[in-house]
């Protein structure tokens, strides 16, 4: 048997409302920190923090990549900070890619709308998991692993992808290597690549060194 005082103070906890804050809308005036955006003062919280327009419009894929996505993220929709979910939408045109990425704060789940995407993730221990998705089809890409998404078929595709974290970051890995100044030689000796193919790949993406 349990204690009388203690079984009204379990009670209690489960019946008494709880004293936690219900959201913490991002300041986006404020930095963000590893924990999030900080809160804004619930006084100023506006209906337009919790809504985000912009999934439905198509995204520019007039790109190297013939791909655009659209975030959802707590910098958009600022009443997503604190509550561990996002989403984006992914518009691929025909012969487009979204190259091999990662993001660092979340899991993803990808939802195909439109066309076919062929996609995949690779595991920490290098095991490749890739299977083309129909409209209707679904695929989730666990937390941190290199993924992708290529367009297949006749017609543009479209997904919805939704996130564990609000801000799931993202790096891209040709961005990564060949959009910065990082000494062309680094970069060989790193890759394995040759002094030609680097030089090519970085004046695709914008890099220099």
């Amino acid at each position: 048997m349990l204690p009388i005082p203690f079984l009204l103070l379990l009670l209690s906890s489960i019946l008494s409302p709880s004293s936690a804050a219900d959201f913490c809308v991002a300041d986006l005036t404020l930095p963000t920190t590893p924990a999030g955006f900080s809160c804004k003062k619930e006084s100023t919280v506006t209906v337009s923090d919790f809504v985000f327009s912009g999934l439905g419009v198509t995204g520019n894929t007039n790109n190297t990549l013939k791909a655009a996505v659209t975030p959802a993220f707590s910098s958009q929709c600022p009443g997503l900070n604190g509550l561990g979910i996002s989403a984006a939408r992914l518009d691929i045109a025909i012969g487009g890619v979204v190259p091999l990425h990662t993001h660092p704060a979340a899991s993803e789940f990808l939802v195909v709308t439109q066309g076919a995407i062929l996609a995949g993730f690779i595991s920490s221990s290098n095991s490749v998991y890739y299977k083309t998705l129909y409209k209707g089809d679904a695929m989730v890409f666990p937390r941190g692993l290199l993924h992708f998404q290529v367009q297949t078929g006749r017609s543009p595709a479209v997904a919805f992808g939704s996130f564990s974290s609000p801000n799931p970051g993202l790096q891209i890995v040709p961005f990564a290597l060949f959009a910065n100044s990082l000494p062309t030689p680094l970069v060989e000796k790193v890759t394995f690549l040759d002094d030609a193919e680097v030089k090519k790949l970085k004046k695709v993406f914008g890099g220099t060194g």
